[in-house]
């Protein structure tokens, strides 16, 4: 089997468990957080982290034996826009609290018959695509040719290399400090620790970050035909599956695509098996227009911010990129602006 081939067999089991552990565990980062800071369940936030923690070690102990260069991800690059990022974080997190979730977890829904996230799903791939190759994009190219800078450190690792420290000394301090103080966060939480589904679904996540990275960075090798190194990330695949299911003739599939695909049917599947399928629609025009406002800044922001909740929060965070902190502090301002103050989305009224 050629690589090529492998990396997509990869990406569908990949995206079939992930599919599949987020409809049973509800896996979401603004879940997690309207738990914890709005009803005092902290239980999802603690999943989250439990999914950080394990993607941050498994994948720098992947790149520490020289099995991936991370180096070759989208988010170690020598230069970036450090207001662009973090301006598309806020538009995301922000977007995510308007749509009530980010676009895996609208993937994950959508499988189980909630035709709302039908429209999240379509909305969002088309803004994301306006803001990579259509009309969004030029004011995007300009913002970023403003304001990106070259940098000579771009991650947690070479920031300790640079006060002294060998490469894997330094990238094994880093994953091994950041990492254990997530974990540590999770199971201080007595209501967690007696999670076992939840803790389950932290170690499943994270490990499928890191199974991602392998499959795209050691299967998928080829000096002739390299496979791009990536792991789960949702706005541009969500952008370039809509692509390919109207215009497929010629186009080729990737492990991007073939993740969003997984992620909907692994969904299905346990939904139909467990009893959870039920189609489920708006309650009114506003509710369908907030949602579809919400996917619209998801899919701009995402793009300006190189990824998602999942995209940045978990396997940009795993590469210890100082850009992926970058978007993920917007990510989390954005969304707790949604959730509370001023500016806060507050439930429509039911009639």
């Amino acid at each position: 089997m050629d690589p090529a081939t492998t990396v997509i067999l990869a990406a569908l089991i990949i995206g079939l468990i992930y599919g599949s552990v987020g409809l049973v565990s509800g896996f979401c980062m603004m879940s997690g957080l309207r738990g914890w800071w709005a009803d005092g369940d902290g239980r999802l936030v603690r999943t989250y982290a439990l999914a950080m923690g394990i993607a941050i070690a498994a994948s720098q102990l992947l790149a520490a034996a020289g099995l991936v260069d991370l180096g070759k991800s989208i988010y170690l690059q020598p230069s970036f826009s450090a207001p662009v990022m973090f301006l598309g974080g806020l538009l995301f997190g922000y977007g995510m609290v308007l749509s009530n979730g980010c676009g895996s977890r609208a993937l994950v829904l959508l499988g189980r018959g909630n035709l709302r996230s039908f429209v999240v799903v379509i909305v969002l791939g088309i803004f994301a695509e306006m803001t990579l190759k259509g009309l969004i994009a030029p004011m995007r190219i300009a913002m970023v040719q403003a304001s990106q800078a070259a940098v000579s450190v771009n991650s947690v690792p070479a920031l300790l290399a640079g006060a002294g420290l060998g490469a894997i000394p330094a990238r094994m301090i880093a994953a091994s400090v950041l990492s254990a103080v997530l974990i540590l966060f999770a199971f201080a939480h007595a209501p967690f620790r007696k999670s076992p589904g939840q803790i389950a679904a932290g170690l499943i996540v994270g490990l499928l970050v890191a199974g991602g990275w392998y499959a795209t960075g050691t299967l998928g090798a080829d000096d002739f035909n390299p496979v791009p190194v990536t792991s789960l990330t949702f706005i541009a695949p969500i952008a370039d599956a809509l692509q390919y299911v109207m215009l497929s003739t010629g186009s080729t599939l990737n492990f991007g695509i073939v993740t969003v695909f997984g992620v909907f049917a692994g969904s299905l599947v346990t939904a139909v098996t467990t009893g959870r399928f039920q189609l489920e629609g708006y309650r009114s025009p506003q509710h369908m227009l907030r949602s579809a406002g919400g996917a619209a800044l998801m899919g701009a922001g995402g793009v300006m911010a190189f990824g998602c909740s999942i995209g940045q929060g978990l396997t940009g965070l795993s590469t210890l990129s100082l850009s992926s902190f970058i978007a993920v502090a917007g990510i989390m301002l954005g969304t707790g602006a949604g959730l509370r103050g001023s500016l806060r989305v507050r439930p429509l009224a039911t009639v």
